[in-house]
């Protein structure tokens, strides 16, 4: 059985709450205005236009206290029909957003269209660049609880496994053999790959000089008891090892060595059959697959996705100590390239439009079931309970209007009929 996240409950705003006191409060003195005056209407007329309005702003009060109460709970607790109409259309309501999120946001060509209006390099880079600027911190921090909370609030499990399913459906698709090619390509192209040979040379050398008695073992054991009775077998140790040892820094020293260039001959080979022999990219396709079917592979995913998602989390609660240090220099390198470099600009944000459409299109319907499994998920009481607080302050004003409307109301109709 899926496991949805709870979300936190949320403490009543202390606005809120003030404005609850005043919309009740103007309800009680409504009452008590229409309680006093009926007792006065026979001391003046005027009293009696008092009462109307007083008599109509109670009944208008209490009609809307009672509309705006049973969108959220059973008014006094009672379980009148048509009441409580959020909490117990929970599930349709998120059946209901998921399926216009479907219809309206994630078809493609409305992605495409939405994206294309948007310079998404040119909003990085200027964030990037100055995060504090025009509000900045603000955002950085309105940003950050709203991370945290989607985050904390959406089914892990369902999320991890939606994006590791994204993460291997990519590579599978992906045929990675003529890209391994051209990047070796252009590595010896550039010459990028000598510091690599560089290394490697080292490596041989120190190896071969910590395995010395490897190859004395070895060529005793191979020599006649002629050699061995000289001992001879040891000249020839030294002599092979020195020669090893000299060819060795000789292709150190030399990066035009017949040896190198054997190397190197033999990589611009490997480059050429992974970019362009049938053979070998299926060999590498087949390696591909069974890496990511591995169990250990998998295992590494997962990892990675829990580490993101921690990072992720850790990033969100404080945003400023991401930006600070060298990490935060590096992005503002970065915005301030975004800014100033329109070419890279119009690569950043054509693929940031592909990859939404792409997304739009591979992955809306499994968008849509996240969204309506994770409001199913989701506690009534709770989710009404934040539902309410965000509406906020409104709610206490349509029962305030509905009051004073109703008293407007009851007093024309008692002019009215008074004066006809």
């Amino acid at each position: 059985m899926t496991s949805f996240a709870r979300i936190p409950r949320q403490p009543v705003p202390a606005a809120l709450r003030r404005m609850r006191l005043v919309a009740g409060g103007l309800l009680v003195a409504m009452a008590a205005v229409f309680l006093a005056t009926r007792s006065l209407e026979h001391v003046h007329p005027g009293w009696g236009f008092v009462r109307a309005f007083a008599e109509a702003a109670m009944v208008g009060g209490l009609a809307d206290w009672f509309a705006v109460t049973a969108l959220f709970r059973h008014p006094l607790g009672l379980p009148i029909p048509h009441t409580a109409i959020i909490p117990r259309n929970k599930d349709r309501i998120g059946d209901q957003l998921a399926q216009f999120l479907r219809e309206y946001f994630l078809i493609p060509a409305v992605v495409a269209r939405r994206m294309g209006r948007i310079d998404v390099a040119g909003v990085a880079g200027r964030w990037l660049a100055d995060p504090k600027a025009g509000g900045g911190g603000r955002l950085a921090r309105g940003t950050s609880r709203l991370a945290v909370e989607v985050l904390q609030a959406l089914d892990q499990e369902r999320l991890g496994g939606m994006v590791r399913g994204m993460m291997v459906t990519r590579v599978r698709e992906t045929e990675v053999s003529p890209m391994i090619g051209r990047a070796l390509a252009a590595t010896l192209a550039e010459g990028r790959h000598q510091p690599v040979v560089d290394q490697a040379i080292l490596w041989a050398r120190s190896a071969l000089a910590a395995n010395e008695h490897l190859v004395r073992a070895m060529v005793h054991d191979r020599a006649g008891s002629i050699l061995r009775w000289t001992g001879l077998d040891e000249t020839v140790s030294n002599k092979l090892i020195d020669g090893l040892d000299k060819l060795i820094a000789d292709m150190a020293e030399d990066r035009d060595h017949p040896l190198r260039a054997r190397a190197e001959e033999g990589l611009a080979n490997l480059a050429r059959d992974l970019e362009h022999d049938p053979a070998m990219r299926a060999r590498v396709e087949g390696l591909k697959i069974e890496l990511l079917e591995n169990p250990a592979m998998q295992d590494w995913i997962n990892g990675l996705w829990e580490q993101a998602r921690a990072a992720m989390l850790r990033a969100a609660r404080d945003p400023e100590r991401l930006l600070a240090g060298k990490f935060g220099e590096a992005l503002r390198q970065l915005g301030q390239t975004l800014q100033d470099d329109p070419r890279l600009g119009r690569t950043i944000n054509r693929f940031v439009r592909r990859a939404a459409v792409g997304a739009a299109a591979d992955y809306g319907d499994t968008i849509v079931r996240l969204v309506s499994e994770t409001v199913r998920g989701w506690d009534a009481d709770t989710i009404t309970t934040r539902l309410e607080n965000a509406v906020g302050k409104d709610l206490q004003f349509i029962r305030i209007n509905g009051t004073l409307v109703g008293g407007l109301v009851g007093l024309t109709i008692h002019a009215v009929d008074v004066l006809l």
